[in-house]
């Protein structure tokens, strides 16, 4: 009997164990414990719309209306470029560049796969967009106008900021960078 219990006690704990480490370890864990700074959500939000008017001007022939786009919001999209570089470099380190060019690439497939099953209506549904952002006179607007549009996002990307690493002191004690 006492072998049982102790099987028993030993099972209950491995399978709480297990239990644990699923949870802990699961995205839906990983992401509850992210905390998405707003200047990278964003700088996401517009990096999403650029890459789906890009789409757009490219399937339904509108370079013109894009290039209006980039060049009135330049400064804004620059900004935005540099704080995604600045995330996928403190993120992910020397393969910062690599992710980076990995999600810019998903990005593109993501929407352009959104292009093709919306088929021949696609262009109808997205050439207005040029029209709605012509009427956006500061980058704080278009802002805005990225963050309520639906905008398709490859699902492996979060955006959070990079956990700080920690750093051993000459005493022994963990301290972490500020």
């Amino acid at each position: 009997m006492p072998v049982s219990c102790r099987s028993f006690s030993f099972r209950s704990f491995g399978a709480t164990l297990a239990i644990f480490s699923v949870l802990v370890g699961s995205p839906s864990a990983r992401a509850a414990a992210c905390h998405p700074s707003n200047d990278i959500h964003a700088a996401f939000n517009l990096e999403g719309l650029k890459s789906e008017l890009m789409v757009t001007a490219l399937s339904c022939k509108t370079q013109s209306r894009y290039n209006e786009f980039v060049g009135h919001f330049r400064p804004l999209l620059n900004k935005a470029e540099k704080r995604i570089e600045t995330y996928f470099h403190s993120t992910y380190g020397r393969q910062g560049d690599r992710k980076r060019d990995d999600y810019i690439t998903q990005l593109a497939d993501v929407q352009s796969l959104g292009g093709l099953k919306s088929g021949t209506v696609f262009c109808d549904q997205r050439v207005p967009m040029f029209d709605e952002l012509a009427a956006l006179d500061t980058a704080d607007d278009l802002s805005h106008y990225a963050e309520a549009k639906d905008i398709a996002q490859p699902a492996s990307y979060e955006s959070c900021t990079a956990p700080r690493p920690a750093v051993r002191s000459r005493h022994g004690r963990t301290a972490h960078h500020k």
